[in-house]
C-alpha cells in the first residue's frame, strides 16, 4: 500500500483540500488530468482517487461520467467540500495594493461583486492553486491570487480576505474511489448505491425502468444522461440511489432495472456522507 490518494491539480487545489479532509493520514498526489489520475490507482502509485463529480453551482463535471464506467475503479466513498474562496498575496501586501487577482476561469465570477467593490481585475489562471504559485513567485503586492487558505499555507501567502464569494451556498461533491470495492460496510447515515445503464431500444424503456424504484420505495438522488462514443441515438443514464443491493427493496428496484436494460454497471455502493443531508 502506497498510502497516497490521487487528485486532479496543483497543491493547494481544491480537490487537494477535499483529500486532506476526508483522508488526512494519506499522501495527496497531484496529477495533470483526470485520466492520471485514474491511471496511477490502476498502476499501483496510489491507492485511491478523490474525483469531483459535481458542483451545487455548475452542475456536473465535465468528461467525468464518461471516464467513471471504463475507470476499473469503485467508488468507496464521497466527500463534500464547501468552496471558500480567498484573496492572497505575498506578505506585507494590503488589500488596497491589489489591482488584479489570478483564478481559474470558473472561480472568478463567483467573486465579480467582490473584485468590483475594490476595483480588482480578474484575470484567468489554469487553476486557482497554479494562481496561488504564480503570485508567490512574482512577489509583486498589485497581483493576488483567489484560492483556498490551504494554497496561502503551501506557498506562503497572506490571506488579504476570506471568503469573498458572492454566494455562500457553493459547494462541490466528489467521489473516492479504488481498485478493490468494499461492499460489506454499512454508514450511520445510510448508504449510496451508484450504477450506469443503458436501456432496451423499446418504447418507455426508461419510464419502466424507472417505475421499479417507485413501487419498491427506493429513492434515487441523482438520474443523468450522456452520449456515448458521440452518437446521439446512444445514451447512457448514471444513477445515484439510497440504500444497498443486500436491502430487499433495492434488490427487487434492481431486478426490474435489468429487465429494461440492454447494459448495466454498478460503480460502487458506499456510505452518504453527512452532509449530503
Amino acid at each position: 500500500m502506497t498510502q497516497r490518494i490521487a487528485f486532479q491539480g496543483e497543491l493547494g487545489a481544491y480537490s487537494h483540500e477535499a483529500c486532506r479532509n476526508a483522508r488526512p493520514d494519506m499522501e495527496a498526489l497531484p496529477c495533470r488530468t483526470f485520466e492520471d489520475v485514474i491511471t496511477a490507482v490502476r498502476r499501483g502509485e496510489a491507492d485511491q482517487a478523490m474525483l469531483p463529480v459535481e458542483n451545487t453551482t455548475y452542475g456536473r463535471v465535465a468528461d467525468i461520467h464518461r471516464l467513471l464506467p471504463e475507470s476499473g475503479l469503485h467508488i468507496v466513498d464521497e466527500a463534500f467540500v464547501r468552496v471558500h474562496i480567498n484573496l492572497l498575496a505575498v506578505p506585507g501586501a494590503k488589500l488596497s495594493d491589489v489591482t488584479e487577482a489570478h483564478s481559474h476561469l470558473v472561480l472568478l465570477p463567483q467573486c465579480a461583486g467582490f473584485l468590483r467593490e475594490h476595483s480588482i481585475q480578474g484575470r484567468v489562471s489554469p487553476d486557482n492553486a497554479r494562481a496561488a504559485r504564480d503570485v508567490a513567485e512574482w512577489a509583486d503586492k498589485s497581483h493576488a491570487a483567489l484560492a483556498s487558505e490551504l494554497a496561502a499555507e503551501i506557498y506562503g501567502l497572506d490571506v488579504l480576505a476570506r471568503h469573498v464569494e458572492d454566494h455562500d451556498n457553493n459547494t462541490t461533491r466528489f467521489l473516492i474511489m479504488s481498485r478493490e470495492p468494499d461492499l460489506k460496510r454499512r454508514g450511520d447515515h445510510g448508504m449510496i448505491t451508484s450504477f450506469v445503464f443503458r436501456v432496451r431500444n423499446i418504447p418507455a424503456a426508461l419510464y419502466k425502468a424507472m417505475g421499479g424504484f417507485a413501487t419498491n420505495g427506493v429513492n434515487m438522488t441523482k438520474l443523468e444522461s450522456y452520449m456515448v462514443d458521440g452518437s446521439f441515438s446512444a445514451t447512457q443514464f448514471y444513477a445515484d440511489i439510497e440504500g444497498h443491493p443486500d436491502d430487499r427493496n433495492v434488490q427487487l428496484a434492481l431486478e426490474e432495472l435489468e429487465y429494461f436494460t440492454s447494459q448495466m454497471s454498478l460503480l460502487g455502493v458506499y456510505p452518504a456522507d453527512p452532509r449530503r443531508r
